[in-house]
């Protein structure tokens, strides 16, 4: 028997910068490399701390050794000093949420469905946003199921979910410096719960999760309120484009924060381990110089971008949707209005359903989200989907296949709402 229960938040949709009291880290380019910085921080009383990966091999994070340090006085001198790029602020991010609405009746659907060679329950695979979308008509119309890596940014991945096993690569863990990139290797046992007959529950106010009585495991609010958010926009990729492969890049914590320096080191790793397509359900508010570099990289490796516009129901512009060479999505209703969270603007290119989007959920199970983090992926697996059409897809040319949208009455929604056989025949025509 299925009931419901308040339980700790789980998922998150778009992501802000905390106060800069808490940043004691800096992004820095240096021309005169490794050692060049090292110098610098010697006489700075800094510390060097990771290479994010550039292929110029001159970027960098480094740390104030003095928890008292104005970080505004310190980007000053740094400027000033030999070697020295470029620095900026290394923004502390933390996921924020929009508010779930009623259990999606395809959330009780548990019945097995093959699906591309794996089981996935048929509320995940018929659910209103695949159908509204038209996926399973350009995947049988045009015989399409995704090709290419399509690397998720996120807090990592359910590598042993049954959906998603066949089609994950490795990846990679950016917070503790670790391969896989899986999202339940860091739980900590000593806190974690199996919940026995508990499903679907209210997550919150933000989601709802379905948790079985044998593997349901959770952390507690405090170590892991937005666990599961990435295994669910992972799931969306893969429920558009199921062949597509899968690429965990585990760049914020289970509790929902993370450091800008990941994010751009998790985009050179993409770019430098073969992915076809990034995507990004998050957004911050603060422009970075280093950023936009780090997708002007990917672009001209042919890699496609796709973030999320941002939950905050404004016309605002936020990051990475609205760094030129990515595809900012915002998110509409089942029934194509906007959503009232989603923000819109010029920074949106197309938008997606998002709310009560199904997906996978760990430890095998499933659960529904709502926000604009669940708008992206559905572009993403779009995106791999026109991979698999012609490998030449670009940036450019996926933007422009994308554009062939439903057209909303909801200003600021760019090109309308996605629909994907419309995207897919584009691309084929233009073959």
């Amino acid at each position: 028997m299925k009931y419901y229960r308040w339980m700790l938040p789980l998922i998150i949709l778009a992501a802000t910068v905390i106060p800069a009291a808490a940043q004691q880290r800096i992004i820095v380019r240096d021309n005169l490399g490794l050692p060049g910085l090292k110098a610098t921080c010697f006489l700075l009383n800094c510390s060097v701390t990771a290479n994010l990966g550039a292929p110029s091999n001159d970027l960098f994070v480094i740390t104030s050794n003095n928890p008292a340090t104005d970080l505004t006085a310190l980007l000053t001198i740094l400027i000033d000093q030999p070697g020295i790029v470029d620095a900026e602020v290394d923004q502390q991010l933390s996921l924020i949420e929009a508010t779930a609405g009623p259990v999606p009746e395809s959330l009780l659907d548990e019945t097995p469905l093959p699906y591309y060679g794996a089981p996935v329950w048929d509320g995940y695979a018929t659910q209103p946003a695949a159908v509204i979308t038209n996926v399973q008509k350009a995947q049988a119309s045009f015989n399409v199921s995704g090709a290419g890596i399509v690397a998720m940014i996120d807090t990592g991945v359910d590598t042993q979910h049954p959906a998603l096993v066949p089609v994950l690569v490795p990846g990679y863990n950016f917070i503790n410096n670790t391969p896989n990139g899986s999202e339940t290797g860091n739980l900590n046992q000593s806190s974690a719960a199996v919940l026995d007959g508990a499903g679907p529950v209210y997550v919150n106010q933000y989601s709802v999760a379905v948790l079985n009585q044998s593997s349901a495991a959770v952390l507690d609010q405090g170590a892991g309120s937005d666990f599961g958010h990435g295994t669910m926009t992972a799931g969306i990729v893969h429920l558009v484009a199921p062949t597509a492969q899968i690429m965990p890049l585990k760049a914020f914590s289970s509790d929902g924060t993370g450091y800008l320096s990941n994010i751009i080191r998790a985009t050179y790793y993409a770019a430098e381990n073969g992915s076809a397509v990034i995507s990004m359900s998050f957004s911050f508010s603060a422009p970075s110089e280093e950023m936009v570099k780090a997708i002007y990289y990917a672009n001209k490796q042919g890699i496609i971008c796709v973030a999320s516009a941002g939950n905050n129901g404004m016309d605002q512009v936020v990051y990475p949707a609205g760094i030129p060479g990515v595809i900012g999505v915002a998110s509409t209703s089942d029934y194509g209005t906007r959503s009232s969270f989603s923000n819109y603007g010029s920074d949106v290119w197309v938008a997606a359903p998002g709310e009560g989007v199904i997906s996978t959920y760990p430890y095998g199970t499933y659960s529904a989200g709502w926000g604009t983090s669940f708008s992206a992926p559905l572009v993403s697996g779009t995106a791999a989907l026109l991979v698999q059409v012609s490998p030449s897809v670009d940036q450019q040319s996926a933007a422009a296949a994308i554009a062939h949208a439903v057209p909303l009455s909801a200003t600021g929604m760019g090109n309308g709402q996605l629909d994907v056989y419309q995207a897919v025949q584009a691309w084929v025509e233009a073959q």
